[in-house]
């Protein structure tokens, strides 16, 4: 990356937002070391962690700049941010990888901020995090999630442009399916041609791409991609999770290879059905249990036994909210969100159908652009 994904202003205004948060709960600093929250607040994007062997610090106090506490490695690309204060050190080694600078930011603080909620984790060795807290005595680590999490959930104009973006691209790929899918082609071949194709289109990466086919619908949409062969009357799912300037869509397709049998047609339907429940209603202050419970009930179910239909989308692949029953968020204008119901056509036999919107103050707006209401067929 030699450029930001944003304008200085974008990362400022996040600050911001997040250091009154702070200041209101009477927190001094928020200490982060988690990939997605370390991007989020400094434009820091490298694929260098995918490596577990060094950890990465941010320190956001309730009032001043960041500081960055990270291997020397990554000193180059963080001069890049916005951020200034930027404390290193040559990692790995035996001790100490960063404990004395953290612990040293962190001292001056009272009450210090951390994710320890719901979908989060601290990305250090427990060990570490034991040492860092005795290092730290006069130091209180109180969970913040929520005020990160309420954040992240509502994206900004120049964000959702992003996601825009990436959904154009997915949304392009998927509208050749006549030409990438076809009978006797085995499955990891049809997975491989479509990643192929969103490169092509202007994806960055595909680093999410899922599936699965059988006769008149799929059992197993996560393992990995097989040598078995498209069969006439198969039906055909991909769901991926490409990536632009590191922000994800999350949608799938389905088809059917030669024909569609009824049961696959009336399973099709009535998943779309569901989603333009889900449309109509969608709007600031309706919740997301509300939201799962108008596609659960229009599917004939109406509880969380099926699972989440859908959830936050972002700078990762799934982000809060959940569309579940027990999710009482309340939608507002800026979240972009997927709107994802399935359904058990057989025993062993499932279909899911998925859409990524945006709230608006009015209707949402597709990201995705929006399949068709009938179940499409491949080379029939």
């Amino acid at each position: 990356m030699t450029d930001q994904d944003f304008p200085v202003s974008e990362f400022q205004a996040r600050l911001e937002r997040l250091q009154s948060a702070l200041r209101d709960a009477k927190i001094d600093a928020l200490f982060l070391n988690t990939e997605a929250e370390v991007r989020y607040y400094t434009g820091f994007r490298t694929l260098f962690w995918q490596s577990p062997t060094r950890p990465w610090y941010l320190v956001l106090p309730a009032k001043g700049e960041p500081v960055a506490i990270i291997p020397e490695i990554g000193a180059d690309l963080m001069r890049k941010t916005w951020v200034k204060d930027i404390r290193t050190w040559p990692s790995p080694r035996a001790s100490d990888e960063g404990l004395s600078l953290l612990a040293g930011c962190l001292n001056k603080y009272a009450r210090i901020g951390i994710l320890s909620g719901r979908e989060t984790h601290l990305r250090l060795p427990l060990s570490d995090f034991g040492e860092l807290k005795e290092r730290c005595r006069g130091c209180e680590f109180v969970d913040v999630s929520d005020i990160v999490r309420t954040q992240r959930m509502t994206k900004s104009a120049l964000e959702i442009e992003k996601l825009a973006t990436i959904c154009g691209i997915a949304s392009r790929s998927f509208e050749r399916s006549d030409t990438l899918f076809h009978e006797g082609q085995t499955l990891k071949q049809a997975f491989a041609v479509f990643r192929i194709d969103l490169i092509s289109e202007g994806a960055d990466d595909v680093p999410y791409l899922v599936g699965g086919a059988g006769p008149g619908g799929y059992g197993d949409v996560i393992s990995p991609p097989t040598d078995r062969r498209l069969a006439n009357g198969d039906i055909l799912m991909l769901d991926t999770g490409a990536t632009r300037d590191g922000y994800f869509c999350d949608f799938d397709r389905n088809f059917a290879v030669g024909h569609a049998d009824d049961d696959a047609k009336r399973a099709y339907s009535a998943l779309h059905s569901s989603i333009d429940t889900a449309l109509a209603i969608a709007r600031p202050g309706v919740t997301c249990s509300e939201l799962f419970k108008v596609m659960a009930t229009c599917l004939g179910s109406a509880d969380s036994s099926v699972g989440r239909f859908g959830h936050g989308l972002g700078i990762q692949l799934t982000e809060p909210p959940s569309l579940i029953d027990f999710d009482e968020t309340a939608l507002q204008a800026g979240m972009v969100i997927t709107l994802e119901p399935s359904l058990e056509i057989a025993p062993g036999k499932m279909m899911v159908h998925e859409e990524n919107i945006v709230i608006e103050d009015g209707p949402p707006r597709l990201l995705s652009t929006r399949a068709e209401p009938e179940l499409p067929v491949i080379g029939g």
